[in-house]
């Protein structure tokens, strides 16, 4: 099969779909892979280590987009539209519930769309292609709080461990999942005080096992949550309804309680975000205020980390590549959860959560 892997052009986007390593396994099993020129630069990786690992460098954006398969990490933003066509496999992240413009770009075009968020292991609920963005996504939210906490950012000027006699800065999660304990891990190593907030009761003990008394472990419901964020110095927003928008827990009105300086981290923001107030923003812009808060909302979080991040993403996703390398659309029926990840098939919509999202672009 041949293979497109364009350069994203996401604002300060360096991952990129396939590492050299992932490209030298599909060039062995007989697929030619085009990389457009510079796609891995961002994350270490020169045109001279996809050629020695037997990719093809191309300068032209449009051929790079013009194969069978093109894998990306980003969704495709408007001035890539032009580039989707009919038959074409795309393999990336969308997050279609926040973005009806794409979706309805991505139907007209009769692409057959598959996100790595929605490849979900049936029974599990597990889903293998979200899970290491969001390990690095957890880790950097708390990385993050901390450097707008100071002062100079414009936060609180809180040290997120304290000091001893000057007590430690408190740390508000709310979703107990992959997002939210790797959050915690973070937070409880720096000496953050740390509350998890979440609906799933069996959870919160599984999550007991793991941090014991270090973690203050909440069931979720409003009462709750009001108390708990008024009082936050972090807040950060972990919250996953696959395939879904994420409910907004935070209104304004709770925003106003926090104390001027306070940080919010919205992890759930490429899914519309769990914090009324809060709104995408980017790796070159990724804060304002609102209310007195310091408010980081840049969807594409693990870019600022891009050598780590692309190849924890191809360590996942590879099999799923070749897979569909291999056998093209008859992929779909072999393996079920990349069947799962369909959001779009040939001008339909046909992921259930989406469809549930747009019912109106259902044919």
């Amino acid at each position: 099969m041949e293979i497109g892997v364009p350069k994203e052009t996401k604002d300060q986007e360096f991952r990129v779909g396939l590492s050299p390593s992932s490209v030298r396994v599909l060039t062995e099993n007989g697929h030619t892979i085009k990389v457009e020129t510079q796609a891995g630069n961002g994350a270490g990786f020169t045109d001279a280590d996809y050629q020695q690992a037997g990719a093809q460098i191309v300068s032209s954006v449009a051929e790079v987009w013009h194969q069978e398969l093109v894998i990306k990490v980003k969704e495709p933003i408007a001035s890539e539209y032009q580039f989707l066509q009919k038959g074409q496999l795309l393999f990336t992240y969308l997050h279609l519930a926040a973005n009806r413009t794409l979706t309805e770009h991505l139907i007209d075009s009769g692409v057959t769309a598959i996100a790595y968020e929605t490849v979900e292991q049936p029974g599990s609920n597990k889903l293998p292609l979200l899970t290491p963005m969001s390990i690095i996504a957890g880790r950097l939210a708390v990385q993050f709080g901390a450097r707008y906490l100071e002062r100079q950012q414009g936060g609180r000027g809180i040290l997120l461990g304290g000091v001893p006699g000057v007590r430690p800065g408190k740390v508000v999660i709310l979703g107990g999942g992959v997002v939210g304990t790797e959050a915690a891990r973070i937070a409880v190593g720096m000496g953050a005080s740390v509350q998890i907030i979440d609906l799933n009761v069996d959870r919160l003990a599984y999550l007991e096992t793991i941090f014991g008394s270090r973690v203050e472990l909440l069931y979720s419901n409003s009462a709750q949550i009001e108390a708990t964020v008024s009082d936050a110095d972090l807040l950060i927003g972990a919250v996953l309804v696959p395939g879904r928008k994420a409910p907004i827990l935070v209104p304004r009105s709770l925003v106003k309680s926090m104390r001027s300086g306070s940080v919010i981290v919205d992890v759930a923001v490429d899914q519309g975000g769990c914090v009324e107030t809060l709104h995408p923003t980017s790796h070159t812009h990724p804060t304002y205020v609102d209310e007195g808060v310091v408010h980081y909302g840049v969807p594409n979080m693990p870019g600022a980390v891009p050598w780590t991040a692309t190849q924890a993403l191809n360590n996942s996703t590879l099999p799923y590549i070749l897979q569909l390398a291999n056998l093209g659309m008859k992929a779909l029926e072999f393996n079920s959860s990349l069947a799962c990840g369909v959001n779009v098939d040939r001008h339909q919509l046909v992921h259930p959560a989406i469809k549930e999202v747009f019912p109106d672009l259902v044919h």
